[in-house]
This record gives C-alpha cells, sequence and structure tokens, in this order.
C-alpha cells in the first residue's frame, strides 16, 4: 500500500505548513490594549457626537428665541397702551 503511505505522508506535510496557530491565545496581552484602545475610542467618539447634537440643539433653540423675538418685536408697535387697557377689560 505505498500510495496509501504516500498519501499520509502528503496529507501531514500539507498539515504541517498550513497548520493553524491561535495567535490570540499566544498573546493575550496584545488582545488586552486592542480591547482597551477600542473602548477609549469608541467612548471619544461617542462624546464628538454628544457635543455636535448637544451644539446642534443650543443653536436651534437660539434660533427659534430670537426668531420669536423678532415675531413679538414686530407685533408689538401695533398695540398702545390704550388698547391693552380696552382689550385687558
Amino acid at each position: 500500500m505505498p500510495a496509501l503511505d504516500h498519501s499520509l505522508v502528503v496529507r501531514d506535510q500539507f498539515h504541517q505548513l498550513f497548520k493553524r496557530k491561535n495567535w490570540a491565545a499566544h498573546h493575550p496581552g496584545v488582545v488586552l490594549v486592542f480591547c482597551i484602545v477600542f473602548i477609549v475610542g469608541a467612548g471619544v467618539i461617542g462624546l464628538v457626537v454628544y457635543r455636535k447634537v448637544l451644539a446642534a440643539r443650543a443653536r436651534r433653540q437660539a434660533r427659534t428665541k430670537t426668531g420669536l423675538m423678532v415675531l413679538l418685536a414686530m407685533v408689538r408697535p401695533v398695540y398702545t397702551s390704550t388698547t391693552f387697557a380696552i382689550h385687558e377689560l
């Protein structure tokens, strides 16, 4: 059975050449550093996005208040003190 022996030898040589190694199991410290860097990076990105959202909300709120003040300033001169007195009664 030389053909069978030859195929076993070829298979063993193939597996020896393309043996899979668990790199993460051999280097747990590097994996831990990767995890810590990812968590810190995600936190920084989250903080930047949070601040951008807060700034956009503040701009929108300031624009709304300013627009309302302009609208009230445009309406207010129409009324005089006597018309207020009449409308309050």
